[in-house]
């Protein structure tokens, strides 16, 4: 037995018989696009206020130039696992796909994200009992041109989640083992299949769905946005990078026409706890998924309440994300008068979301022996 090769592009349809693992988020490519205008804009402000700020001896200038470096290369490890995911989607060494390989850059990015939280906090904290002279119109200018960049660069990021809604399906497979038998089924926005099977006795039930069913199901899964963690992160690096700018345009006002000194270290402890908490909410989230935490209550819910309506009794089901609005579910059930593990899938092919089922059908009788 080898390795299969990842074959060419080609549709999925009812004369298939082979599915696919890309569990790619149906806006990769946007997604991946709009992130290098982004670093490029970055970049750019970042090299001409360095060069402006040696130029003319502003440590205002020089300061914000550094710190967008941090950012422009955390929104780098974006970039690369957009183009690394793409890249890979169809190799047979990721069983699941790619789809969580922005997780993973989320999670790297969360984690920079912290420590650029860390460090404003404690740079505020040495400013609070060490104040420095600030030359206020120059900072305010540099504040103000900065946070316009951001927000350019937010609008590019922002992330049209309510409209990352519907998919076509591909094709299924059945394995009979003895004594139960198995069905897998993939379900993707993008067909490309590339994955044999080892040389055991298929039985293939291809077939296509277009949304919606005919018949009503009443035990729908709620629809829930295709949350890109990796676009994410990229966001919150400029979101930051914006409230930054808002706090010090804030404070050397307060500053400026108050002399209230103080203002600027107090608010930047302020920005780091907001920073900080991002960071761990986007933290949470992506380790969540790369743990293969179940990711939404009512998916399993839905599986369970369909599945027993048939007759079926569910006895063992896992849920996971595999990508971005992608979940993938594995079904043990037994029933007194069992279906094929075809009759089951084509039950849950109405749940939003839900892209790869593996069924595994014993009757009442084995599964009590």
């Amino acid at each position: 037995m080898h390795a299969p090769t990842p074959t060419a592009l080609m549709p999925a349809g009812p004369l298939s018989d082979r599915h696919t693992h890309q569990f790619l988020g149906q806006r990769h490519g946007r997604h991946e696009r709009r992130t290098w205008i982004v670093i490029a804009i970055t970049a750019s402000v970042m090299v001409l206020e360095i060069v402006a700020g040696s130029v003319f001896g502003s440590m205002a200038l020089l300061a914000d130039g550094w710190h967008m470096s941090t950012h422009a290369a955390a929104m780098l490890i974006t970039a690369l696992a957009y183009r690394y995911a793409a890249r890979h989607a169809d190799d047979p060494r990721f069983s699941f796909g790619t789809g969580k390989v922005g997780d993973l850059a989320a999670f790297a990015s969360a984690v920079v994200l912290a420590i650029v939280a860390l460090l404003i906090g404690w740079e505020s904290a040495v400013r609070l009992t060490a104040p420095v002279a600030i030359e206020f119109r120059e900072a305010i200018a540099v504040a103000s041109f900065g946070l316009l960049v951001n927000l350019v660069c937010a609008w590019l990021l922002r992330d049209d989640h309510d409209h990352l809604h519907g998919h076509s399906h591909g094709g299924s497979h059945g394995h009979g083992h003895a004594p139960h038998q198995h069905d897998s089924h993939a379900r993707e926005a993008h067909a490309h299949p590339h994955h044999d099977h080892a040389p055991h006795d298929h039985a293939h039930d291809d077939h296509a769905h277009d949304h919606p069913h005919p018949h009503a199901h009443p035990h729908e899964a709620a629809r829930a946005p295709a949350r890109d963690n990796n676009l994410r992160a990229a966001y919150l690096h400029v979101m930051t990078d914006a409230l930054t700018s808002v706090f010090a345009i804030l404070a050397l006002l307060g500053g400026s026409l108050y002399g209230f000194v103080w203002l600027d270290p107090v608010i930047g402890i302020v920005g780091a706890l907001v920073v900080a908490r991002w960071s761990f909410g986007l933290l949470r989230d992506t380790a969540g998924v790369l743990l293969d935490a179940t990711p939404r209550r009512d998916l399993p819910q839905a599986i369970r309440a369909t599945l027993e309506e048939q007759g079926a009794e569910v006895t063992d089901l896992h849920v996971w994300q595999v990508g971005p609005g992608h979940h993938a579910a594995v079904v043990a059930l037994r029933a007194r008068s069992p279906r094929a593990p075809a009759a089951y899938k084509h039950e849950l092919e109405h749940i939003e979301g839900l892209s790869h089922v593996t069924v595994e059908v014993n009757p009442v009788e084995a599964s009590a022996a």
